[in-house]
């Protein structure tokens, strides 16, 4: 049997109903759910995320997310609860319950347990006179007009809202809490991510055989030195005090511009206020110091003395 339609036609339907009802999310963005934030963000308990089925899977997503990004979460299986997990639950803690119905057993039975313990509940679901809606202290509205299911049963649409109104959630929580990338490093220290917000500027920058010369040496014997350091550049110096720099477009613009003789002192053609950068500093700071400047390398300096050079490709 053919389809009546193409399969191209479907998916871009499909892809399109969801855009649509991802869109429809933002009029149920309001002082409510600023309050839910407040609710979570000034608690002195964990997150607890709690669903069954295709909502509990969307739910451990959600929980994995808040933990990451600064809100201590973790996900609760409704039926496991009812069967001991709820010594996990401590005061303090706030459960935020997914049921699209809003009347799953499995979580509608743990509302009285919930209650006696004094916990603030959360409810997500897409049926605002539910059972789970009416009984909770707080409601995220997740409802949509149909799944994109062709029989409309299939959860897809619904769970598709369902995660986008989670990392609403989670990145509105990121910024109350005012969530920084070396928070973030803290809970990723494993991975290329990880290594990158960790990762400063000591750990990658040359500290060997740097290309350094005297403010007196010629031009010839700085361009000597720049070809054995295979840096682009020169770095003028008395001791360890950085005087300046000269890099090739420097030495360039000397030669072409200004008539320079390599018989030169270079002290005449250093630039003498060169972008430097501390090297307690993360390294993902001075990347972006150098897509943003366009340059290379920076010339690594503490308390006015040269400690190194960090190259952009360096980490």
């Amino acid at each position: 049997m053919h389809p009546s339609r193409s399969i191209q036609a479907v998916a871009l339907e499909a892809l399109k109903a969801e855009a649509a009802a991802v869109n429809a999310l933002l009029p149920r963005i309001g002082a409510s759910f600023e309050a839910i934030v407040d609710e979570i963000q000034r608690g002195s308990g964990r997150l607890i995320v709690c669903g069954m089925g295709k909502s509990g899977l969307v739910g451990q997503k959600m929980a994995a997310t808040f933990a990451s990004t600064g809100t201590p979460s973790f996900f609760l299986h409704p039926a496991e609860a009812l069967h001991g997990d709820l010594g996990m639950i401590v005061p303090g803690d706030i459960i935020l319950m997914i049921s699209n119905s809003g009347e799953t057993d499995e979580v509608l039975r743990l509302l009285p347990a919930l209650e006696r313990f004094g916990n603030k509940v959360i409810a997500m679901t897409g049926v605002l006179n539910s059972t789970l809606a009416k009984t909770s202290h707080h409601l995220i509205d997740i409802s949509v007009e149909r799944e994109i299911c062709p029989l409309n049963l299939a959860p897809t649409t619904s769970t598709l809202v369902t995660m986008a109104m989670g990392d609403a959630l989670a990145v509105s929580l990121m910024e109350a809490r005012g969530f920084e990338p070396q928070d973030f490093a803290k809970f990723h220290p494993g991975g290329s991510l990880g290594r990158k917000l960790l990762t400063k500027v000591r750990d990658v920058m040359h500290t060997q055989n740097l290309p350094c010369v005297s403010r007196d040496a010629t031009l010839h014997d700085t361009m000597l030195k720049m070809t054995a350091g295979r840096l682009g550049l020169a770095l003028i110096t008395e001791g360890s005090t950085l005087l300046g720099i000269l890099t090739d477009g420097d030495l360039r613009r000397a030669l072409s511009e200004r008539n320079a003789q390599l018989a030169d002192p270079v002290a005449r053609f250093m630039s003498s206020s060169p972008i430097t950068i501390s090297s307690d500093t993360q390294f993902f700071a001075a990347e972006q110091i150098m897509l943003d400047k366009k340059i290379k390398l920076l010339v690594v300096v503490d308390d006015q003395q040269l400690k190194g050079v960090v190259e952009i490709y360096d980490r």
